[in-house]
């Protein structure tokens, strides 16, 4: 990382998958991985997706599969011709300052699928943003984790 930039990256939040066929996806990760038998498959209203999220260790995985043939998930394995590792979120002490720091080097934001929103903006558990700069063909998630008093003032942001 250069020298002039003080981006605070604490962790991986996320990494989410594209999928096809999420049952079949998190069957592997139930009999292969060790996964426990009890995670559950939830629909997301708002973004017109399923999601299975379990972890590994201290890494969270989010299958993603689209419930409609053009959703953001559908859309991005026709375009690259199978499933696979769709975005990272990293979180970040600070998501503006971040942002800032981020657009001075070049970078832009991409809408948010979900939300259609750019930029900072609230989401089931942190203020995220979406770099338009993709590393690898993977997306980048950026996000600003709740406080408690924040965790209750924006719980209606959950499903998304």
């Amino acid at each position: 990382m250069k020298k002039n930039i003080l981006n605070e990256v604490i962790e991986i939040k996320h990494m989410a998958f594209a999928v096809e066929d999420i049952e079949k996806s998190l069957k592997f990760y139930k009999n292969f991985m060790g996964v426990s038998k009890d995670i559950e498959i939830e629909d997301m209203p708002k973004s017109r997706t399923r999601v299975a999220v379990f972890k590994i260790g201290e890494i969270e995985y989010q299958l993603c599969q689209s419930q409609d043939p053009e959703g953001r998930f559908s859309q991005w394995i026709k375009d690259r011709g199978q499933g696979g590792l769709h975005h990272i979120c990293y979180v970040v002490k600070n998501l503006d300052e971040s942002i800032q720091l981020m657009i001075k080097e070049g970078a832009k934001l991409r809408e948010c699928k979900a939300c259609k929103v750019v930029g900072n903006h609230p989401h089931p558990e942190g203020f995220i943003a979406f770099l338009d700069n993709e590393v690898d063909n993977i997306e980048v998630e950026l996000m600003q984790i709740y406080t408690n008093d924040e965790l209750e003032k924006y719980k209606s942001y959950k499903g998304i």
